[in-house]
């Protein structure tokens, strides 16, 4: 009780921010599997399946190169973004409640534990008074692009492990710094020199954290090292004697860090960029996936003061990385001016400057119109890793960025007796309320099919098997993958939605290439016309399920135009046999 009584403040923090998440996810709650993320159900759909796959690792049923969507090659987790640590934490509520359960559950968590995690930090590393830290962790875990990657991109909100690394980084440089010195009395000046221990101990929790985000997600781990990079730098050029007394404790822990790290690493790094289906590039363009400047100082159409009309100054409702509004950054502006000439302002106000210009990309866009302008991307564009980021996601550095510096106004204010002590928390609040999060919108969808729920696929296909879902399954559409979901993953799906080497000389691509008979299937779910079949593509037909190495195809009732497509399936494969509520065919 004792120990409750110590940490009430924290746990009354941890709570607040519980009922936030819960509340801007609670469109999913009354029926995760009957209810979607309306904004961006494709991903939802395919990040479900991820957890399924991911949870077949507590049955021993698991490889970084799954058989369960785009037979017969499969798909390489690595190089998708698969939260496998996620999946596999989360593996038992998976399997117990089923994967939609688990990613409503992982939506609301995501967001509740960074913005506890960046809390913890400022309040026990800053040592920021609660309020102020509440403050700071609230925008960090609830701030305009988390909210907005929230539409199912849990690899981008899952950032509960930043402020780990962020920690251990600075319990590195600590223990690094050897200190000034004192004199000895003969003239000379001794030093202790650097916490062995302690450096050994901050390397090796390093390797482990950096280690668990990269199964995570990748990315966010990227945008942490160049952030922290950024400022590490700005930091060193602010305090020189520091950087000259601590580089080389702390060079050599990073070594350390980095050593054990790729002994954990090595391998599925290999295998992400040089392993089956591995993909060495980004697929994404740069020039398309730019923040718009005017963005910056724009309200998200998911703020409570935000308009649907901002809308047009990005590429969809999962991308609002930007849109702090211009009170918020105004706010900060004068806070960071306020705080005065400390080395981690001037740090953080670099590192803000760098990331927010990077995000805009090779070419500087303004209110939708490109100015010829290059960007300062347009210096990194190409390198190996940073063109597997999306540059507009660079600014959701900027969230724990501003926090920090409105973390260390507000403390300042609140530790003053004029009238700092209420006007500046006061400012802070206003600015803040502008992009108060709005919960996030949801919709109903389809029932997946009692066939698949009522385990009535096992008369069709045996576990581990491969079945036809018709219509396939495709990065537009991948409503089928629902069925494997369902399943927990318990049979492979031809074709599909992921990432894999199927572009131009084995880049990166979304999806594969079509067979001839699923695009014909596509094309009468599309029409409904059913075309002419004759012997030449019963043959293909024949041709392709042994390719996909298919023991049965499968037609729902709720499938598009379905009678037209059991009517071509007919003549492709034969009569159909009835098995619940679908129509199936053994090939």
């Amino acid at each position: 009780m004792a120990a409750v009584r110590r940490h009430r403040a924290d746990l009354l923090a941890a709570l607040l921010f519980a009922v936030l998440a819960g509340w801007l996810t609670h469109g999913l709650w009354p029926d995760p599997g009957g209810r979607t993320l309306a904004l961006n159900p494709e991903d939802q759909t395919l990040y479900e399946w991820f957890l399924a796959v991911d949870a077949r690792a507590l049955l021993g049923d698991f490889d970084l190169l799954t058989d369960r969507l785009n037979a017969p090659d499969g798909v390489n987790l690595m190089a998708n973004t698969t939260v496998i640590a996620l999946g596999v934490l989360f593996g038992p509520v998976t399997l117990l409640l089923g994967a939609p359960v688990t990613f409503a559950l992982l939506a609301a968590a995501n967001l509740a534990g960074t913005a506890l995690a960046w809390y913890l930090l400022f309040h026990r590393t800053l040592r920021a008074r609660r309020v102020a830290a509440a403050l700071g962790g609230g925008l960090c875990g609830f701030g305009p692009g988390m909210v907005s990657q929230s539409n199912s991109h849990l690899h981008m909100t899952a950032q509960w492990l930043v402020p780990v690394i962020v920690w251990l980084v600075v319990r590195l440089l600590r223990a690094s710094d050897p200190g000034p010195g004192t004199p000895d009395g003969t003239g000379s000046t001794r030093t202790t020199g650097p916490n062995r221990r302690r450096l050994f101990t901050s390397a090796a929790g390093l390797a482990g954290a950096v280690s668990a985000q990269v199964f995570i997600g990748e990315e966010v781990l990227f945008l942490a090292a160049i952030t922290l990079l950024v400022m590490a730098i700005s930091y060193a050029v602010a305090d020189r004697d520091l950087a000259r007394r601590a580089l080389p404790g702390f060079a050599g822990g990073l070594a350390i860090a980095a050593g054990l790290a790729l002994l954990v690493l090595g391998y599925p790094l290999w295998f992400q960029f040089a392993g089956p289906q591995g993909v060495a590039n980004g697929m994404f363009t740069p020039a398309y996936f730019s923040a718009d400047l005017s963005s910056w100082w724009t309200v998200s159409p998911l703020s409570v003061a935000g308009s649907d009309e901002s809308a047009r100054l990005t590429t969809g409702p999962a991308e609002y990385n930007t849109f702090l509004g211009w009170p918020l950054l105004l706010v900060t502006a004068v806070c960071a001016i306020w705080v005065g000439r400390r080395r981690l302002v001037f740090a953080c106000v670099v590192a803000g400057l760098v990331m927010g210009a990077l995000s805009l990309g090779p070419e500087v866009v303004l209110g939708g119109t490109r100015t010829a302008i290059p960007g300062p991307y347009a210096l990194i564009g190409g390198l190996p890793v940073v063109d597997g980021a999306l540059p507009m996601r660079f600014a959701l550095a900027l969230l724990p960025i501003v926090a920090t510096l409105l973390v260390l106004a507000v403390d300042r204010a609140l530790r003053s007796s004029g009238r700092a002590r209420r006007l500046v928390p006061l400012a802070v609040g206003v600015a803040l309320l502008p992009i108060f999060p709005a919960p996030l919108p949801t919709t109903g969808r389809p029932a997946v099919p009692e066939f698949i729920t009522g385990g009535h696929w096992r008369q069709c296909v045996p576990s581990g098997g491969v079945l036809v879902a018709v219509p396939l399954p495709t990065p537009k559409e991948p409503g089928p993958m629902r069925w494997a979901t369902a399943a927990d993953a318990g049979f492979g799906l031809p074709e599909g939605f992921f990432i894999g080497p199927y572009g131009r000389g084995g880049t990166a691509a979304m999806g594969t290439f079509k067979q001839p008979t699923s695009a014909l299937l596509a094309d009468v779910a599309r029409r409904g016309d059913q075309p002419a079949i004759g012997d030449e593509q019963r043959r293909q037909a024949a041709r392709d399920a042994d390719f996909w190495g298919a023991s049965c195809v499968a037609l729902a009732d709720d499938a598009p135009h379905a009678e037209s497509l059991r009517a071509t399936l007919e003549k492709l494969y034969g009569p159909a046999t009835r098995v619940a509520d679908a129509w199936t065919w053994q090939v």
